[in-house]
């Protein structure tokens, strides 16, 4: 028996909102298109900028001119943020979605160093929107492919949570072992920092600030570099498995009316996130 799916009832938007909806969420329209372009030019040099202030020379001769260039950005990304909100059917929707939180910390870090000054410096964020080039240039076929990747990190979550419990818990008996073995004069002088030491060489970095002097700690370390090397293939192992499982499937660059969900089936009728008629 098949239950009919629920029909969404909510009021459709008036005729400017949809209009504005076009040009801002679609790309298959002119204008949505150089919208879109026009978006990606802006977020490039804001954070161009924002890197530039991070240099002692160019914030001494122009950091006024650098300053106020960011607060223009900020200003244009906060009203282009308000409309988005405005010409969708359910703001709250957008709004906690991913584009709808990267779209919000685009703009908060600059309110933000009014009250924590150095914090405008994590504007570098709104590179992430920098993500609907993908949309704009119809490279829907990477859309597909990033959808398959999040669908094999949901899959393959718990037993990565199960592995990386498994690793805590060697690098905490390695940890201590090695306390046990060497002495202070060697560096290890707690437990917690030769856990440190433990996870530096268990993950094959090996900085070198602290190393075992005694032929037993050296064969300790030697066993965990080895054993490193084995650990590191396993998660490696479990995504492309879950890789494998996920079927792609063809996407569009349709986006929702009422909450802006992007990356839908061609055949969609219904947004997969809220339910509304596409």
């Amino acid at each position: 028996m098949t239950v009919a799916r629920p029909q969404y009832t909510r009021k459709p938007l008036s005729p400017w909102r949809k209009a504005l909806h076009e040009v801002i969420f679609e790309a298959d329209t002119p204008a949505g298109r150089w919208f879109d372009i026009i978006l990606i030019a802006t977020i490039l040099c804001s954070v161009a900028v924002v890197m530039l202030e991070s240099i002692a020379s160019m914030r001494e001769g122009h950091g006024g001119l650098l300053r106020a260039l960011e607060w223009i950005f900020t200003i244009l990304f906060s009203i282009e943020y308000l409309i988005r909100l405005l010409c969708v059917g359910r703001p709250v929707r957008y709004a906690t979605s991913f584009f709808g939180v990267v779209d919000l910390l685009a703009v908060a870090p600059t309110y933000l160093s009014l009250l924590l000054p150095g914090s405008q410096y994590l504007m570098v964020i709104r590179i992430l929107r920098v993500l609907r080039i993908f949309r704009v240039l119809k490279l829907v076929q990477y859309v597909a492919e990033a959808r398959v990747l999040t669908e094999a990190l949901r899959a393959s979550h718990r037993k990565i949570t199960v592995f990386l419990f498994m690793v805590l818990t060697s690098v905490v008996i390695l940890g201590s072992l090695i306390y046990l073995i060497e002495d202070e004069s060697s560096g290890f002088t707690s437990i917690p920092r030769s856990i440190y030491w433990a996870i530096v060489t268990l993950t094959t970095v090996g900085y070198g600030d602290i190393s075992p002097q005694t032929a037993l700690g050296q064969g300790l370390a030697s066993l965990i570099m080895i054993l490193g090397f084995s650990i590191i293939a396993i998660p490696t192992g479990i995504m492309s498995m879950e890789i494998a499982r996920a079927a792609t499937r063809p996407v569009s660059t349709q986006a929702c009316p009422e909450c802006g969900a992007e990356g839908h089936d061609t055949d969609a009728r219904f947004c997969k996130r809220c339910g509304a008629r596409l």
